[in-house]
């Protein structure tokens, strides 16, 4: 008899570890869920295939078949086309370096024009004063600038800071160069440590604009800082480019098309 009560204590002691056993199981069966739930998951921000660039190669260059895209990705891998001139142009209606000239450089397009009224409506509210200094350009144009440039420094140093015809973000429409009246206007990397240039690089991203080409991502960009470039993406894209500290050639190694 014993014996008998020993063996079922024994047995009674067994069942209840293997019931204690089965909640862990099924804890562990949770957590694995959880982790192959999150590899599920994408890495980086999901982006309609619209909205990568579309390429066709002509004489040998990447030249983007949909420049309208307000996304393009345009730098020294990818042209625009020679003829590409945006059909919504504009001219915002905001503080200007060179006044109420109405010329080439004052005008975006529609939707980079109407964020930039608010960015700049936004500044003036917290007595932060901008004026727009350089926004669309043509083909033609970049070419002028180019050769002046090239000119004065030569060429290799001149591609450092413009873009060859075909390549730069201007011809998009949705660029626009900053400045400010504590920098005589000029476009000049001292912007960067003015008020004005602080306010610009914290808070642009709230109105659908990037600092184009940041401090240290020359590698990159393939272009030097520029405190003063800021390029219309919109809101949601210029968010996560902001918040994760990437350029914009990043933003699209990162992005998952859908």
């Amino acid at each position: 008899m014993k014996k008998a009560g020993i063996l079922l204590s024994a047995a009674l002691l067994l069942g209840g570890c293997q019931q204690a056993d089965e909640p862990k199981k099924e804890e562990q069966s949770a957590e694995t869920k959880k982790e192959e739930a999150k590899e599920k998951q994408p890495s980086g921000p999901q982006l309609d295939a619209v909205y990568f660039n579309q390429v066709k190669q002509v004489d040998g260059k990447a030249v983007i078949g949909n420049p309208e895209n307000l996304i393009a990705l345009v730098n020294k891998d990818y042209y625009l086309p020679g003829d590409y001139e945006p059909a919504d142009l504009v001219r915002p209606n905001v503080p200007f370096s060179f006044g109420n000239q109405d010329i080439e450089k004052s005008y975006l397009r529609k939707p980079a024009a109407d964020a930039l009224e608010k960015l700049f409506q936004g500044a003036e509210k917290e007595g932060i004063h901008l004026f727009a200094v350089s926004g669309y350009r043509s083909y033609d144009r970049q070419v002028q600038i180019l050769a002046n440039q090239t000119a004065q420094v030569g060429k290799e140093k001149a591609l450092e800071a413009v873009a060859p015809p075909g390549q730069s973000e201007h011809q998009t429409g949705l660029s626009m160069d900053v400045s400010a009246q504590s920098v005589q206007f000029d476009l000049v990397q001292s912007f960067e440590k003015t008020e004005e240039g602080q306010w610009l690089a914290e808070n642009a991203h709230h109105y659908g604009f990037i600092l184009r080409y940041p401090k240290d991502k020359e590698a990159v960009t393939k272009y030097m800082f520029e405190p003063w470039h800021f390029r219309y993406v919109g809101e949601k894209a210029a968010k996560e480019i902001y918040e994760n500290g990437w350029a914009l050639e990043e933003y699209f190694q990162n992005a998952e098309k859908i």
